[in-house]
């Protein structure tokens, strides 16, 4: 594969480096909307996967949920501290998520393979953006 195709084919990656650059380039977003982020990303995943018919087998609807109520307890823990701490622990939520995205990624189920590639690029530069900034 010649290096234009390669990079033309990593799309998803130069995209999301692109939104992650942007998002802090002035600095890091407020704490509950980094926390509500965790929320969104899993609620993204059991829609792409009702869209998408995968969701239908009740071990892959089990695992989307058990998801969706990690990321959001993690968040509910994420407002309930306060200042480094609290940034310290999105953050990790986020790098828990690239972790999330890569294991869909690596399937091929659920989601496209864009969009898992594409989130696991956001929430792995958005967790280093977000310790490199606190």
């Amino acid at each position: 594969m010649t290096t234009i195709r390669f990079l033309a084919h990593r799309w998803p990656t130069w995209l999301a480096l692109a939104l992650a650059v942007a998002t802090f380039a002035d600095g890091l977003p407020p704490t509950a909307f980094l926390a509500a982020l965790l929320v969104v990303m899993p609620l993204c995943y059991l829609a792409f996967g009702a869209a998408r018919g995968e969701l239908g087998d009740r071990r892959a609807l089990t695992v989307q949920t058990a998801g969706l109520v990690a990321f959001c307890a993690w968040a509910a823990a994420v407002l309930l501290l306060d200042g480094r701490t609290a940034l310290y622990v999105v953050a990790a939520g986020w790098f828990a998520h690239a972790l999330w995205d890569l294991s869909h990624h690596l399937t091929g189920r659920v989601v496209p393979r864009a969009w898992s590639e594409w989130c696991g690029v956001v929430d792995a530069s958005g967790a280093l953006a977000i310790v490199l900034l606190v």
